[in-house]
């Protein structure tokens, strides 16, 4: 508790002087951020908005002579600071807009304010902002929880905006996350929900955020009501709390304008997809704004007998509660049916099976039902120029539904007793967070301060199922079937009989409280340092018999841990900054030692240097960033039990372990002429085990760790033409290569049963996967500025490969196939 005090008192302060600099705004007018120490120095300050009076945000400002640039915020304001007095051109760029340039002079100890109007209006600007590609260093992002400029970020970002969300016709999350580079599709379990890795760690449900709240991973998410989707990579463990260290995925929601606009679509596509969608925003009142988007698919599949249907709806609320207050009140609903389909699976546990891309060995009548609800609650509160408040809360209310046969697991000759899978799962999830954002100054010293504390509780209700014996067959084996000759055996098609035998009921509460600085030391250097403070209660879990009424409590367990992160950003030019980093983050384990007792989280500490560039006027941008991960304490299997004996189970553990993930990360983005856009990355990792044991469950030491590819590399190029008889006419195609990977298990320690003597030995337990490319090709027309029509060819050379769960979940990638889309915007 005395650090949550520590960390309270210290929000009390920052509060204090937040509120002091509020009751002052009736005195003249001066920049809070000024101080004695600027002596020989000016500032230069202003607004930039359209002619319809909106804030004009993410400008480009530029003081040309001094080689000076920034950009203005979400409210349109700038601020370029330090400025030796003299005649400067000032110049606002943004794209596809004609620049503005004016001359000013620059007088020591004082603030010149200029400020700027953009010729187009709100609606005009938006649809730039929307269908251009952006650089890759020119696009401020909230997801740090703080709008900053990437190039003061000791960290690497990625931000996919709707532009290119629309020009690719995301169906799923992972047509858009495949436009990362490092960020990869991992498996596809059961083709009930998609899992991603990073650096070599798995981006599980506690690493995928909307709206900056946690999100259930176990459906698919709609991506026609994104803005856009951002990725911080690397640890984000200070802000969010029990995050794998790969990187954070927050998907951004459409909101609500006080323009009147819109749009509707039909989307078409092959094995009879069809799509309708609409989106239309406006106001209410002076001030209330609406927006409210949906959509309806429907479709079968490359896999026989597989098909989906869902119904989505997004409506949201913006209320302008005065002028430094505004309220949102958004949520979404999700209904999503289809059938669960583990693919091919995999002979005798380490062989992919050699049959057609379509077969499908579940049954007729298997299902999966999930719902998906959630709302949220935003307030946004302008205390001054320099201090705002935040905070947020969020409602979630997850149901799946779920019966099928599953983990396709045949023998070598492809006989497989067909198990059965039941689920019913209910998950209720509450967060809640407050941040406090300020700008305040200490000597030289200019601080960007973020305070926050944030809380989460989910309460996950499930069941357990008994299936009767029938036909000869044992409790939970539905048939026996054989992949590779489906003549052998005659499958079952009846729907068998289920008992609930048992409900569960599992809690667990988050809760933490963070601080981070971004200190401008000059034009020329900037240090951000924060630390976290995260306590995790993961609540025994309660159980219930449904047969005798018998209650089993579980045992509770209690995790808390500091995260710290320290990053150093140097910058020589004005379009260059080189940064290292430090950060901290954990993971709970599972499991107990040998006294009984919970074992502790495990420590991550994360190492990262790198280098951003912005060449050519942004015309062309180049990263690089290395990293290195290392979890010096994994927990693994216990060598030994208390008595001495040695220990067999796999849940009596120590913390004895280590892996090491090494990588590097190269990212290009260029628009070399108007309406060319080209952007590229490649990756490299290496993720290994450093450090086992040898005993029962340890895992074979130097060994990468499965379902993680050494290459990934990615590109899209795009050329819009802008005049001329092709005017309104686009073209692009996108390149995605994943590489060679281990599906399956890591190898692992057992005991050799072919020997009389304790002869232990390792078993391989790994599945040896290809790398591959695939390539989309997208053309499309926009005609009378209210009409376009785009097409894709996804899989352009019928690509064959597969995505790998464990060694019962191998599923075929989709083939060569064909959508478009007709939209037409009012």
């Amino acid at each position: 508790m005395k650090r949550f005090y520590i960390l309270g008192l210290l929000a009390f302060f920052i509060i204090n002087q937040a509120t002091a600099q509020t009751n002052n705004l009736s005195a003249p007018a001066t920049n809070a951020s000024e101080t004695p120490e600027d002596k020989e120095t000016g500032i230069v300050k202003g607004t930039i908005q359209t002619t319809d009076n909106q804030p004009a945000a993410f400008v480009t400002v530029t003081l040309k002579d001094a080689n000076r640039a920034t950009y203005t915020d979400e409210y349109g304001n700038f601020t370029i600071k330090n400025i030796k007095p003299g005649q400067y051109v000032v110049k606002v760029t943004m794209t596809g807009l004609q620049s503005k340039e004016e001359t000013i002079v620059v007088k020591a100890n004082e603030a010149l304010v200029i400020n700027f109007t953009l010729a187009e209006d709100h609606r005009q600007l938006e649809e730039i902002v929307v269908t251009s590609h952006k650089g890759l260093n020119d696009q401020p992002v909230n997801l740090g929880k703080i709008s900053m400029n990437p190039m003061d970020v000791p960290q690497a970002l990625s931000v996919i905006g709707q532009g290119m969300i629309r020009e690719q016709q995301a169906l799923k999350l992972s047509d858009v996350i495949r436009n990362v580079n490092g960020v990869y599709l991992t498996t596809t379990r059961g083709n009930v929900q998609e899992s991603f890795g990073a650096r070599g760690y798995s981006l599980g449900s506690t690493n995928l955020f909307k709206n900056g709240f946690r999100i259930n991973s176990g459906v698919i998410p709609e991506m026609s009501s994104l803005e856009k989707v951002e990725v911080l990579k690397g640890s984000g463990a200070i802000l969010y709390g029990q995050v794998a260290p790969g990187g954070v995925v927050n998907m951004v929601t459409k909101q609500p304008k006080f323009n009147f606009g819109g749009e509707v679509s039909m989307g078409i596509g092959s094995y009879d997809l069809y799509k309708p969608a609409f989106d239309i925003y406006g106001p209410i009142s002076k001030s209330i704004a609406y927006r409210v988007n949906g959509t309806y698919v429907k479709a079968n599949s490359f896999r026989d007998q597989v098909n989906s249907e869902r119904y989505y709806i997004n409506p949201s609320l913006l209320f302008k509660l005065g002028k430094r207050t505004e309220l949102i009140a958004e949520g979404d609903y999700l209904n999503d049916k289809f059938t669960p389909d583990f693919g091919i699976g995999s002979l005798d546990g380490k062989t992919i099976p050699n049959v057609p891309r379509s077969s499908f060995f579940g049954t007729p009548w298997q299902y999966n039902k999930t719902q998906q609800a959630t709302s949220t609650l935003t307030v946004r509160h302008q205390l001054n120029n320099n201090w705002k408040l935040n905070g947020s809360f969020s409602y979630q209310n997850y149901y799946r539904d779920y019966f099928a046969v599953e983990r396709v697991q045949a023998d070598a000759t492809g006989k497989w007793g067909r198990p059965l899978g039941k689920i019913n799962t209910k998950e209720k999830f509450y967060a809640g967070q407050v941040n406090l954002i300020g700008k305040v100054n200490t000597g030289k010293l200019e601080h960007n301060l973020l305070v926050g504390m944030d809380a989460d509780r989910s309460v996950t209700k499930d069941y357990n199922y008994t299936f009767p014996a029938m036909n000869g067959f044992p409790s939970g084996t539905y048939d026996t079937i054989n992949i590779l000759d489906p003549l052998k055996y005659t499958g079952r098609t009846d729907l068998p009989d289920y008992t609930a035998i048992r409900r569960r009921n599992a809690p667990i509460n988050r809760i933490g409280g963070y601080v981070q600085d971004l200190i401008k030391i000059s034009d020329k250097f900037n240090v951000l340092a924060g630390v976290r403070f995260a306590y995790v209660e993961t609540r025994g879990i309660d159980s219930i018999s449904l047969i005798d009424d018998k209650k089993v409590t579980g045992k509770t367990r209690y995790d808390n841990a500091w995260s710290p992160r320290l990053g150093l950003v140097y910058k020589p030019f004005s379009t260059t900054s080189v940064f290292v980093s430090y950060s901290n983050s954990f993971t709970t384990n599972t499991g107990a030692d040998i006294y009984g007792k919970a074992i502790k989280p495990s420590l991550i500490d994360q190492y990262e240097v790198g280098v951003k560039n912005q060449f050519l006027n942004g015309l062309l941008s180049a990263n690089v960033t290395l990293y290195r991960i290392n979890n010096n304490n994994l927990a693994q299997a216990a060598p030994y039990k208390l008595d001495g004996s040695v220990n067999t189970d796999p849940n009596v553990k120590l913390i004895g372990g280590a892996t090491i993930s090494d990588g590097v990360e190269v990212d290009l983005a260029a628009s070399p002429i108007h309406g060319l856009n080209i952007t590229a990355g490649y990756s490299y990792n290496y993720m290994r085990y450093t450090k086992t044991d040898t005993s029962i469950g340890s895992f074979k030491s130097g060994e990468r760790l499965v379902n993680n590819p050494a290459h990934t590399a990615n590109g899209s190029i795009f050329y819009t033409f802008s005049k001329g008889r092709l005017e309104g006419f686009k073209i692009g195609t996108t390149i995605v290569y994943l590489g060679d990977r281990f599906g399956g298990w890591n190898s692992d320690v057992i005991r050799d049963k072919n020997t009389p003597y304790l002869v232990y030995t390792y078993r391989d337990r790994m599945i040896p996967v290809s790398g591959y490319t695939t390539i989309d090709v997208t053309a499309g027309y926009t005609f009378r500025k209210h009409i376009t029509v785009l097409a894709k060819v996804s899989n352009l050379t019928n690509t064959y490969n597969v995505s790998v769960h464990e060694n019962y979940s191998v599923n075929p990638i989709a083939p060569t196939q064909f959508s478009a889309t007709v939209s037409y915007k009012f």
